[in-house]
């Protein structure tokens, strides 16, 4: 008597679309066998598409059969399409159970393949699944792209806005607030080029911004908020901006005039935000526990505020600016030049200081250029990908690591323009 395992597989689309069912696809194979003298050993029941043979319930499958070699003659299933949907890979694998002593059949569409063309009906039957599922992508896709010629989003609703579905079915999008106006904002203060793209972000999180730094950087790069839609590149087509049906956020010019300052193409952003009286040494103290930067911010207490240095790690370094302060002038006061070296003394302080500018903004320079290059690179991959020549994977892949790097480097240029001041005036200490 043969003994045969039980494939059934069906995806969730397919069982809304076509009613394929897992319970009846079990008791035709179990009638079968039945019918037929075969022993049933196992039923694998999987969820997964068969798009790919990299699904959990096959991969446990094969493992047991390279296990247990020569304890299965058959591996059964209802037709082809249940087995795969990739022409290629359901060769490999007929190739593969056939070493480990099983001959895979469809019940319902049976073929004897030691007969040589019973192989071209093969070829058939899985390919009419794989063309039927190309077609079918390739239907969404032109669905799609129509929709975004028409000015339609047609996923998820960025930053600012919420998806909704018109009286007729179609859906749309609409500003939701309070963050539409918050990304409004974002653009404004981008716009304006007083402060790099971290700083901002760093407020826009005080004022309730909830997104990642390598997301900040990816929507305010999306020409969505201006009102308008990418329309990708496609055969003959050439990639462009269609107009919106929604309602823009901000206006054309001032979009690309963020792209501008973002490329590098215009002024440089990065001037430190005003620093109050109370944390004047914010930037250039250093943590004595993980030597990084230390920053400062106030905290309410009862009756006043009061203000701290405290690093940005979780070291839980913290110091009351005002105490720090005090010290700071008590020792500059020991440094006070004797009558006659006022003027040595600020000349020398003043050479020493230019120098350390000039340190500080190669290094801006530095920076800016690396981010600049990451952009450029984005752009060419971006390019590449609407002209098929790599595939979104690809795409995503270099974006993220770009993404990632180009924030580090905000970061650094950042902390840089937290020091660089734009004006010192030295003055003796009285």
């Amino acid at each position: 008597m043969k003994i045969a395992d039980l494939y059934v597989r069906v995806s969730t689309d397919e069982q809304a679309e076509k009613g394929y069912s897992l319970r009846s696809q079990q008791d035709v194979l179990e009638k079968y066998c039945e019918l037929n003298g075969i022993k049933k050993r196992k039923v694998i029941v999987e969820d997964y598409s068969a798009k790919t043979f990299n699904r959990p319930e096959w991969k446990k499958l094969i493992i047991h059969l390279k296990k247990h070699k020569g304890k299965s003659d058959l591996l059964l299933f209802t037709k082809w399409d249940r087995f795969s949907r990739n022409t290629s890979d359901a060769y490999q694998t007929i190739a593969m159970l056939n070493k480990l002593g099983v001959d895979p059949q469809a019940i319902e569409q049976p073929l004897d393949l030691n007969v040589p063309e019973n192989k071209m009906m093969l070829a058939v039957y899985l390919t009419t699944p794989e063309i039927e599922n190309d077609r079918r992508g390739l239907n969404t896709k032109a669905g799609i792209r129509q929709a975004k010629k028409e000015g339609r989003w047609t996923g998820k609703a960025p930053l600012g806005y919420i998806n909704k579905t018109a009286e007729n079915g179609k859906k749309y999008i609409a500003l939701k607030q309070p963050e539409a106006s918050l990304m409004k904002w974002i653009f404004e203060q981008l716009a304006d080029g007083t402060y790099s793209g971290e700083q901002i972000l760093h407020t826009a999180r005080e004022k309730g911004l909830n997104c990642s730094k390598n997301n900040f950087y990816t929507i305010i790069r999306n020409p969505i908020y201006c009102g308008k839609v990418i329309v990708p590149k496609y055969n003959n087509e050439d990639a462009f901006l269609a107009q919106g049906l929604h309602e823009a956020l901000i206006s054309e010019t001032m979009f690309f005039n963020v792209q501008d300052i973002l490329n590098g193409r215009k002024k440089e952003f990065g001037q430190p935000i005003s620093t109050p009286e109370s944390l004047v040494l914010r930037g250039f103290l250093k943590c004595p526990k993980c030597h990084r930067s230390l920053s400062g911010s106030s905290s309410k207490g009862k009756n006043k505020h009061f203000t701290y240095y405290h690093c940005t790690s979780s070291c839980g370094i913290r110091y009351r600016s005002e105490k720090v302060n005090e010290d700071f002038i008590t020792e500059l006061l020991a440094y006070l030049p004797r009558n006659g070296y006022a003027e040595i003394f600020t000349e020398t302080i003043s050479d020493a200081y230019q120098n350390q500018v000039g340190s500080i903004l190669d290094e801006r320079k530095s920076y800016s250029g690396q981010i600049r290059d990451y952009t450029r690179k984005i752009e060419r991959a971006r390019d590449l990908l609407l002209d098929n020549e790599i595939d979104a994977v690809d795409f995503r892949a270099i974006k993220v690591e770009c993404n990632e790097k180009i924030a580090i480097l905000e970061s650094k240029l950042s902390e840089i323009n937290t020091k660089n001041k734009a004006v010192l005036n030295i003055k003796p200490i009285a």
